[in-house]
């Protein structure tokens, strides 16, 4: 698929497939397509070339139910202000048809806005719980696709906790899932394959298993008793790159480790053995995201890495 808008190409030749059940997330820097592709899911942009298949059929074969069996939202979703959580997905079931209205219970409690929180007003909402308003309005239309972008945005941390449980929940039970998301922790939880998008093209798509396994060493930070003797242990193993890290970042200096988790694993053993004790470690990156910043920044802008499933 090819969209442009002016003279800017939004997406340039994207091409990818997402199978029944799966859980995909979206990545890429802004600018990258992720929303004008979620958008064009949803019928919303009309692509210049290529082709849109839903279930197999594209617009033209499916008519007026294209879109049947699809919920979800494009950015943050939108909601009649004035009314109650509860009076908003009424409205919307009433316009679905079906047993929709059936559904409206069991979806506020799902999202976690059942209780006083469904008869609030949504004027009153944080983007939070607009967020978790509009996952309850997908899942009332039991769809079979759910697309979501940034779902997690503007929610705390149990709110975060409680949407990874949720969707694990609807692509156990066959719903196939796409969501667009910054969280690459989010990603690696809870999706089973991804695309990295850079530059309106795919960079990289495939299972997460394969995904890392073309990546890049996690990046860990480190904080030792002797940094000095930590480097000079590092030298001597197989698959573990340390360097001195710079101060300003971490107290006391430490060092910046590059390694995968088992040679890690063995590198904090051997410390301990030399009788260097580990003061501080923390993973800075992990595969996923060092693979995201390798393709994504500055001049790998263009870059593509072949992934076999």
């Amino acid at each position: 698929m090819t969209k442009w808008f002016g003279e800017t190409t939004a997406l340039d030749g994207v091409d990818l497939t997402v199978g029944g059940g799966d859980v995909h997330g979206l990545l890429g820097p802004n600018g990258a397509g992720k929303t004008t592709l979620l958008s064009a899911l949803f019928g919303l942009v009309l692509p210049d070339e290529g082709t849109i298949r839903l279930f197999g059929r594209t617009r033209a074969q499916a008519g007026a139910g294209w879109l049947d069996g699809v919920g979800g939202f494009v950015e943050t979703p939108r909601f009649y202000p004035y009314l109650s959580g509860r009076r908003n997905l009424a409205v919307l079931a009433g316009l679905d048809g079906g047993d929709a209205a059936s559904l409206i219970d069991s979806a506020l409690e799902r999202a976690g806005l059942d209780g006083p929180a469904a008869r609030q007003k949504v004027r009153g909402y944080s983007l939070g719980m607009r967020q978790r308003l509009g996952l309850a309005a997908a899942v009332i239309r039991r769809p079979r696709l759910l697309i979501l972008d940034e779902p997690a945005n503007g929610m705390d941390p149990a709110g975060i906790r409680d949407l990874r449980t949720a969707l694990r929940r609807v692509a156990a039970d066959g719903v196939t899932v796409i969501l667009s998301s910054h969280d690459m922790a989010q990603v690696e939880e809870i999706c089973d394959s991804a695309t990295i998008l850079s530059a309106g093209r795919v960079a990289v798509t495939g299972r997460l298993r394969a995904l890392r396994a073309v990546a890049p060493d996690s990046v860990w930070r480190m904080r030792t008793s002797d940094d000095g003797r930590a480097l000079g242990l590092a030298t001597e193993l197989a698959g573990v790159k340390a360097a001195a890290a710079d101060c300003s970042g971490l107290d006391g200096g430490g060092l910046v480790v590059h390694a995968a988790q088992g040679e890690m694993d063995g590198y904090v053993l051997a410390l301990g053995a030399a009788s260097v004790a580990v003061r501080g470690l923390e993973l800075d990156r992990t595969p996923l995201e060092a693979l995201f910043f390798q393709l994504t920044d500055g001049a790998a802008k263009t870059a593509h890495v072949e992934v076999h499933q």
